[in-house]
């Protein structure tokens, strides 16, 4: 839904991942092998997939200020389990930290947001506050107080919604 752009480095996959589903119409793009390719899943993936991304998103609402939209399993209890590995670069001596198996969505999310906790951009990647919405974006606003993906959708919905309340 959102016309913003896409979320920086590794936080692009965790956006990407949470936005698979559509909660205004309930479409769910990991319905389809064209929807799971992206993210290297299969059919037999789709439990743990789609409890990784209502936890990512709960943790995404909690940047953004706002209580879980359901019960989940908290985040940290599912990245645990993510095996990562840090590697050292032989020309400059940089380090980071990658998935240790390369191909695992829950090691991939966990090296995403451990980058993303280091640039210092994890708390920036929110949900919408819009409840028939909670898509993923990236909040670039100088002050990082953003509440909806689209102001002229979400926002707007929101600000009518008070109006008409008066």
């Amino acid at each position: 839904m959102s016309e913003r752009s896409p979320a920086p480095g590794g936080l692009a996959l965790v956006q990407s991942l949470v936005n698979t589903l559509d909660v205004e119409t309930g479409a769910d793009s990991l319905d389809t092998a064209e929807g799971r390719a992206p993210f290297g899943l299969t059919a037999d993936d789709l439990p743990g997939a789609r409890e990784l991304r209502e936890s990512l998103r709960a943790a995404l609402l909690a940047h953004a200020g706002h209580p879980p939209h359901r019960a989940v399993t908290p985040l940290g209890e599912l990245l645990s389990g993510a095996p990562l590995l840090v590697t050292v670069g032989t020309e400059d001596g940089s380090a980071a930290l990658v998935p240790a198996d390369g191909h695992s969505l829950l090691s991939r999310v966990a090296a995403a947001v451990a980058e993303a906790l280091v640039a210092g951009t994890w708390l920036r990647l929110k949900a919408c506050e819009a409840a028939d919405c909670l898509w993923a974006y990236y909040d670039r606003s100088p002050a990082g107080r953003g509440r909806w993906c689209s102001m002229q959708v979400c926002g707007a919905r929101a600000k009518m919604r008070r109006y008409r309340a008066k």
